[in-house]
């Protein structure tokens, strides 16, 4: 009698939130899945159509705007979160062995994480700006400290400026969060390693490498799973850094979400294949979550094999 009243209770605490996941998450998901099913979805009337086929799919994957944002994403995703997670545990190491003004440093790292990311990506922005017309408006503050005359973010810029900027305000943007958990897993370990570590007279690689790395690998873990969900999600930095003066994207310079979103923004069918705008966006919308799906299962595989617990 006692076992069963403890078991409503917990069902009662846990109702709440199994509602809020099946309104917020299972539901919209579902959905979502359907509109991309049923090609000819009208979004002003939420009618479905009749025709349920995989034509969405098979328009979003033979787009080359589809393909292109789905290029940019997977350069964000794989240069980005390996660079940041290495300076951020190497900061970390740095900022952890040092004690006079440790909580100043930790506090200006720290900075950057309560910004707004928009707020920050027009700094990046200002900070590499050029003026198309020659001295008509000041140059950015990396082309005059470097005395140079390029064009980083504007229009006329090649792909691998832009995205040289994307990258840096990326890695940039994600450190002080990691830094900051980093410090802790770095504080929670035990002093009796490092103490045995000098009486060996370790050298201080081996000391990162043997003890610091493996001990912090949970976190690591943790941290590398969220980082590359986070990233696959690119959209704002993008749009903050490198958009045209309406805050419109180039499409070439579209992520998947970005992709996402313009579609969505259209409504009706595409008058040539009459296959809904929003069922199209569906459908890279379902893509992007079976990619990082994949991604988050092979990295809680490897996970079980290199982390220790």
């Amino acid at each position: 009698m006692l076992d069963y009243k403890k078991d409503r209770i917990a069902w009662l605490y846990l109702a709440i939130p199994l509602f809020l996941l099946i309104v917020f998450t299972f539901y919209p998901l579902v959905k979502t899945v359907l509109i991309s099913l049923f090609t000819q979805y009208n979004s002003l009337t939420d009618d479905f159509g009749k025709f349920f086929d995989l034509m969405a799919y098979q328009h979003v994957l033979g787009d080359r705007f589809f393909l292109g944002a789905l290029g940019n994403t997977m350069i964000i995703v794989f240069v980005s979160v390996p660079i940041s997670t290495i300076l951020a545990i190497l900061i970390a190491v740095a900022l952890n062995s040092i004690k006079p003004l440790q909580k100043v440093f930790q506090t200006i790292f720290f900075i950057p994480y309560v910004t707004n990311t928009l707020a920050i990506g027009m700094v990046f922005s200002v900070m590499f700006t050029h003026s198309s017309v020659q001295g008509l408006l000041p140059e950015g503050l990396v082309n005059t400290i470097f005395n140079l005359n390029l064009d980083w973010v504007g229009e006329s810029a090649p792909f691998e400026r832009w995205m040289f900027v994307v990258l840096l305000y990326n890695i940039w943007n994600a450190l002080p969060f990691k830094i900051l958990v980093f410090i802790g897993g770095l504080q929670s370990i035990s002093k009796q390693y490092y103490d045995a570590a000098k009486i060996d007279a370790a050298p201080k690689n081996r000391v990162l490498t043997k003890i610091t790395i493996p001990l912090l690998s949970p976190l690591i873990s943790y941290i590398v799973i969220t980082s590359f969900i986070g990233s696959f999600k690119t959209y704002e930095s993008v749009l903050a850094v490198a958009a045209k003066p309406g805050k419109s994207l180039d499409f070439d310079r579209l992520t998947v979400v970005a992709y996402v979103y313009d579609k969505i923004d259209k409504i009706g069918m595409d008058e040539i294949n009459f296959v809904s705008h929003y069922s199209k966006a569906a459908a890279a919308a379902v893509i992007l979550f079976a990619i990082i799906l994949i991604f988050t299962v092979v990295n809680l595989y490897v996970s079980k094999k290199r982390v220790h617990y």
